[in-house]
């Protein structure tokens, strides 16, 4: 297992240096414009962000019973007022299977009210900063026009916790950042799945059976942080299930399984393909950090939506983090090749700087691997293969055992490159 280095602290931002930032606009057009994002200041300050909220849960369980800060207390009752809102605007009774026209009602009171909500929340000295946290807040809940909720949203929402954290309505230290995660994040997975459920919202760009999950990300991420450090819990435990909601992980496939229907293996292949092919949860948790950032942050289609600029700046470019190499000599290199070397300088940006190990980005249309391929029998040893292919036709679900499953395993395709061309030009404070 790889050493992971201390993260250094979050920049802090003052208020009254918000009257020289442009308010944030949807800046990414072009594949050009990602892989400048990926060079911006605000850009490290998310992956930052995120490793240091992943960390602060490393071996901690759920339910969380510390005691919240104030700032998180208020955060959690602007969910609740969120959800409140729910009851008072009920579904209409439409024949849509996806996106019942009542969640443009909820929608347009969130644009109406969701300064007045932010005010709530903020003490005097930050109200400020309204108009360049609305932009993130409006967003963080699906797409009012399109009714539906993908990762893009689940991202609005962890950026506007980061400018608020760079604000410092929340200290960027170990317990804040584990109530953030325990307490705000999970309160707002909850309000989004009902949001969900209720109005019947259509996933945003999904990928159908070989994607991750239809909705969200960071679940899965803070889940498999919690659980990187220990043995005692194989992967493939989430196979066999009812699972226990002690980890963010379990109660997000336990989500999965309320709401799809039918083998796991066929509706949820890539993350059964993870169960049964990687064998330790902190190649898991390294591994789910390079997927987001080649998934989710480099996809265009995702992130075009959401607005950049103002507190996540976008006009300052930053040196790409040093790389930290595993322990061991052999890494996961993304064509799914074994190499001893170090990652492409592209993933030097990863969000995941700790680890070279990861998951696949995309799936090949293969049959089952050969069982040559053996993997390791006791859990939380070290593999140097990749996963199996998530479209593999990969018979029944393992629901019966919890040892590992003697599967082959191949590696995962090759990572989008990141593009060398210079963004397309942006007015400053214009969309």
């Amino acid at each position: 297992m790889a050493a992971v280095p201390e993260l250094p602290p979050l920049r802090a931002v003052d208020v009254q240096e918000l009257v020289k930032l442009d308010l944030p606009t949807t800046k990414i057009r072009t594949d050009e414009d990602v892989g400048y994002w990926k060079t911006t200041r605000g850009y490290q300050d998310f992956g930052l962000f995120l490793r240091r909220l992943n960390e602060s849960v490393v071996g901690y369980d759920l339910p969380y019973t510390e005691p919240v800060g104030d700032a998180t207390a208020s955060m959690i009752d602007l969910l609740d007022t969120l959800d409140g809102w729910i009851d008072e605007i009920p579904p209409l009774p439409t024949p849509q299977r996806y996106g019942n026209l009542a969640f443009r009602t909820w929608g347009k009171r969130l644009e109406n009210e969701g300064d007045a909500v932010l005010a709530k929340l903020l003490p005097e000295s930050l109200r400020p900063s309204i108009p360049y946290l609305s932009p993130y807040f409006l967003t963080s809940f699906g797409s009012f026009t399109r009714m539906d909720y993908g990762t893009g949203h689940e991202a609005s929402f962890a950026l506007l916790l980061l400018s608020l954290t760079l604000l410092r309505l929340f200290e960027p230290e170990a317990r804040t950042e584990r109530g953030l995660v325990f307490s705000v994040f999970l309160r707002y997975l909850r309000l989004c799945w009902r949001l969900q459920d209720v109005y019947r919202l259509e996933p945003a760009g999904s990928h159908g059976v070989w994607g991750l999950d239809d909705y969200s990300f960071l679940g899965y991420i803070f889940g498999s942080g919690q659980l990187r450090d220990q043995t005692d819990i194989p992967v493939n435990a989430i196979l066999r299930p009812p699972l226990p909601p002690t980890n963010l992980y379990f109660m997000s496939i336990m989500r999965i399984r309320e709401v799809k229907h039918g083998p796991f293996h066929e509706h949820s292949s890539q993350l059964y393909a993870i169960a049964v092919g990687v064998v330790s949860w902190f190649k898991v948790n390294s591994g789910l950090f390079k997927m987001y950032e080649a998934e989710v942050l480099g996809k265009r289609v995702v992130v075009q939506h959401i607005p950049l600029g103002g507190l996540l700046d976008w006009d300052h470019t930053v040196a790409p983090p040093p790389t930290v190499p595993l322990t061991s000599n052999t890494a996961i290199r993304p064509s799914g090749t074994v190499s001893g070397t170090s990652l492409p300088p592209q993933d030097q940006m990863s969000l995941g700087t700790y680890s070279n190990t990861a998951l696949p980005t995309s799936a090949t249309r293969r049959g089952i691997p050969s069982s040559s391929y053996g993997l390791h029998s006791r859990p939380g040893s070290g593999d140097a293969r990749g996963i199996m292919p998530a479209r593999a036709p990969i018979g029944p679900t393992a629901s019966t055992t919890l040892r590992p499953i003697s599967r082959g395993a191949v590696g995962a395709t090759t990572m989008p490159q990141a593009p060398s061309r210079s963004p397309t030009p942006t007015k400053r404070g214009g969309s």
